[in-house]
């Protein structure tokens, strides 16, 4: 039961003291709207971006209600796989959705590294959501490893044998491409798997699997990307968000999009790129 005398009818319908009458609150509603810190914080309209690029710490210093805003919208991409020998490493994975209700109180954000050569990258997480590492591309004859996108075996030398990818996280990323005599498959990104070897002719590396796009930030963005195959005859490009091309020594993943480092014959692969958390939410 309320009384229309209580403060808070009287606060809400905006009479401080004096007569008061139903009318008087009409279109009034309790909302309160979160408020918060952490990350690098820019404003787009009644929203509030918190972007974070390295791990750190989300304080919710105002709790709302749900007439305002007491949720954040989220994208965690994770750290990037690192190339392989001949076969390029898959992105890192890709989650994006609603949080659930968050009290006044601090958040762990964790933003994952990039995978070195031939290595997993980082998983990257909020709110005990986690993101997986991308799987990294194999050294030779070694199928690739897998994370939130598989990462590409590496063929064998001078052999015949196909050499298979790893598998991505359902939900977060796609499998890696297969290798095979003198060409590497592909990382798979968030978007699609990794190309496997000679998709493109005889000896040609595989393109890496296509990230996905998110306007969480204010801008149409591709995130994780997997790495571009090394083949005798061409090398296979990174995918779009971030995936380093097959290359010799040109193929990293690029920071912050949890693309894949590509395929590198020369050295043991080249390095993902880090991943990236990025939360928002109405503040007004």
């Amino acid at each position: 039961q309320i009384g229309m005398n209580d403060s808070a009818v009287r606060t809400l319908f905006g009479i401080a003291s004096g007569e008061i009458e139903m009318s008087d609150g009409y279109g009034k509603a309790n909302a309160q709207f979160m408020a918060a810190s952490g990350g690098s914080v820019t404003t787009s309209g009644d929203y509030k971006i918190h972007v974070f690029t390295s791990s750190g710490t989300f304080t919710v210093n105002t709790a709302g209600n749900a007439a305002g805003s007491n949720t954040a919208e989220y994208l965690i991409v994770a750290g990037g796989g690192g190339g392989g020998q001949s076969g390029g490493g898959g992105a890192g994975g890709y989650l994006t959705s609603t949080s659930g209700v968050l009290s006044a109180t601090g958040y762990s954000v964790t933003v994952g590294g990039g995978g070195g050569g031939q290595s997993t990258g980082g998983n990257s997480s909020f709110n005990s959501v986690t993101s997986f590492g991308g799987g990294r591309g194999g050294p030779t004859a070694t199928a690739g490893g897998s994370g939130g996108s598989g990462g590409a075996g590496s063929f064998p030398n001078g052999g015949g044998a196909t050499i298979p990818g790893g598998s991505g996280t359902s939900g977060q990323g796609n499998s890696g491409g297969s290798s095979r005599r003198l060409a590497g498959g592909a990382g798979g990104g968030a978007g699609a798997a990794g190309q496997d070897a000679h998709a493109r002719g005889n000896n040609y590396g595989g393109n890496g699997g296509v990230g996905l796009q998110s306007s969480i930030t204010g801008t149409n963005t591709y995130y994780a990307g997997g790495g571009g195959g090394k083949g005798w005859s061409g090398d296979g490009a990174g995918g779009a968000g971030g995936g380093g091309n097959g290359s010799d020594n040109q193929g990293n993943g690029t920071a912050n999009t949890g693309g894949a480092g590509g395929a590198n014959f020369a050295g043991t692969g080249m390095n993902g790129g880090s991943g990236i958390v990025v939360l928002k939410y109405k503040f007004q």
